[in-house]
């Protein structure tokens, strides 16, 4: 390979890697907005906690630690949530391309704000934009509507198994 078809080549690759990039913010924008900022905020606190370490305060050291390394577990949490939109947007996408549009295909995302970013951006990509939007809109589910549902009937779901498998394993629950 000569060196212009090879600086051709990555280029290409450049501008595949930067697109698909773009592609998995759309699809998730608001779990990659959540886990970059508690990322950052989570390395400011632990790098803050290593400069009070430095200086002899070992109280508020480990306090700043302690709570750099909350904030990186929300980070990690929100990215793996960012993960699984991705991949539910490629899964919906490939079902509205073999069988057409249904509501029945976007029923069971409704109830979860990323969930309705990633097929909506996936019924966008197949020509099925306008009728995907008009069925969460006849649901009631509006811009502001951030929260899942199962969420804001109990805060606490967050604990457990059953919401975490629906949340980080998209797809169609198996028979048995």
């Amino acid at each position: 390979m000569t060196g212009g078809a090879f600086l051709g080549y990555l280029i290409l690759m450049v501008a595949v890697s930067a697109f698909r990039m773009l592609r998995s913010l759309r699809a998730a924008p608001w779990p990659l907005a959540t886990g970059s900022a508690s990322l950052g905020l989570g390395l400011a606190l632990k790098g803050a906690g290593a400069a009070c370490w430095v200086q002899g305060d070992a109280g508020l050291a480990v306090a700043l630690g302690c709570w750099g390394a909350g904030w990186l577990v929300v980070a990690l949490f929100a990215l793996a949530d960012a993960a699984a939109r991705c991949r539910e947007y490629r899964r919906i996408r490939a079902i509205l391309l073999r069988y057409g549009y249904s509501n029945r295909i976007l029923e069971p995302l409704a109830s979860s704000r990323c969930q309705r970013d990633a097929a909506l951006l996936a019924a966008r990509e197949t020509g099925h934009g306008g009728r995907a939007r008009a069925y969460f809109a006849s649901l009631g589910y509006r811009w502001y509507h951030i929260l899942p549902d199962r969420v804001v009937r109990n805060p606490f779901i967050f604990l457990r198994p059953g919401f975490l498998r629906a949340s980080f394993l998209p797809g169609k629950k198996g028979r048995g």
